[in-house]
This record gives structure tokens, sequence and C-alpha cells, in this order.
């Protein structure tokens, strides 16, 4: 009801099993419209503790069993908790910046999300989002702010490597964003624009394009064409 919202690639989300919904961070309004689309009930997401203090955020999160964590120091009983929920088929939401980008495109992210996906054997499915960024002004003056959320496909992370695990952990994480950056118009890819795997990935974003204006336009078995 008070705004707009557009989702594009929910095909992408599978119905059952455990996986991450990686996103970039705008806005405390990413997580309920996250959680709605999902219509999983066994979905949660790691919050951070510094959001218990708006009362009915923190009624919000601990209604749907969200994960409180503690950015501020090596949560392990947060960790933990969000690798056994992923175990038991979960879905856990998360951003791997950590906070909320201050411009509005994507900032270097932390390795939480890949180690998560390593301990709890997962798949990550990226999200890229546009239009929370400043939205509760426009909220609260009933302006219906338009909000787009396109989800990626699931991809899954190479293994790690015991004897170089932090460059294993930075490699996987510069996947994820190149990969929620690729879902961003070029104006929100921040830190990542350059990065060789986006590089990579938009080609191979523009091929599979190609490739499927060049099936539509095929000729049919009576003679005539598609398209």
């Amino acid at each position: 009801m008070l705004t707009r919202v557009s989702v594009l690639g929910k095909e992408n989300l599978p119905r059952e099993g455990g996986y991450i919904v990686a996103s970039n961070h705008l806005s405390e309004i990413e997580v309920p419209l996250v959680y709605l689309i999902l219509n999983r009930e066994d979905t949660t997401a790691l919050i951070a503790d510094k959001h218990q203090q708006n009362p009915f955020f923190r009624w919000l999160v601990n209604t749907v069993g969200g994960i409180w964590i503690n950015r501020a120091e090596a949560d392990t009983h947060a960790l933990r908790a969000a690798r056994d929920h992923l175990r038991t088929g979960g879905v856990l939401g998360i951003a791997p910046e950590g906070t909320r980008s201050p411009t509005g495109a994507l900032i270097q992210a932390k390795t939480g999300t890949a180690y998560l996906a390593e301990v709890g054997s997962v798949p990550v499915i990226p999200v890229g989002v546009t239009g929370t960024w400043k939205a509760m002004p426009k909220i609260f003056t009933l302006k219906r702010p338009k909000i787009t959320l396109r989800f990626g496909r699931p991809f899954s992370l190479p293994a790690l490597d015991r004897r170089e695990r932090d460059v294993g952990l930075q490699r996987n994480t510069d996947e994820i964003m190149c990969q929620i950056a690729a879902l961003l118009p070029p104006e929100f890819r921040g830190v990542y624009s350059q990065h060789a795997r986006l590089v990579e990935l938009l080609e191979m974003q523009r091929a599979d394009t190609s490739a499927l204006q060049e099936e539509k336009s095929l000729p049919l078995t009576d003679g005539s064409f598609q398209g």
C-alpha cells in the first residue's frame, strides 16, 4: 500500500531446501520486503543488534525469528545459529556489506556471507534492490516510492582450501558481490564496478540476451517466423 514493488526473477527461488539470499543494503525496508516475497515460513535473517533500540523493528524481527548479531565483534553465537538454520534446510537473508551504503552504491563487503555458505553447504541467490535508498521520507509523505527487486540464479561457491582460507573467503565474497552488482544499474555497482568478474558476468548476460533474441527470430516449420 505504501510502495510500488516490482519483482523480477522470482522463478529463481527454490521452493524447498536451504539457501542464502544475499542483497545490497540501502534501508531497513529490505528485510520485511524480502521476507514477504520469499513466502517461506523457514525464512530468517541476520540483523544488526543496534536495531533492537527500535521497539517496532525489535518486535518485527523477533516475530519472524530473526537472528540478532553484534557486528562489533566476532559473534560466534549468531553465526552458529545461522549455520544451523541453513543446515536444517532454512532460508537466510543477509547483506554481505554488513551495513547500509551511505551513497546507494555497493561498498566493500565482509566475508561472513561466504563463510556461512561454506559451513552451511548451501547455494547463494543474489538480489539487487533499487528504490529503497531514501525511500522512508517518501513513504511518510505517501509518495509511494518505486522499489525493484531482481533475483538472480542460484550459484554455488567453490570449496575453501584450508591452507589459503582467507584468500578463498575473499574470492568467494567478491563472487557474491559481483553477482549482486550484475543485477544493479551501473550507478549502483560502487566499488565493484570495475571488477574483472563483474565484467565477465555482464558479458555473459549480453550473450544470453542475444541468444534469446536470435531464438525468437528463428523460422517455424511452416516457414513463418517467431517474434
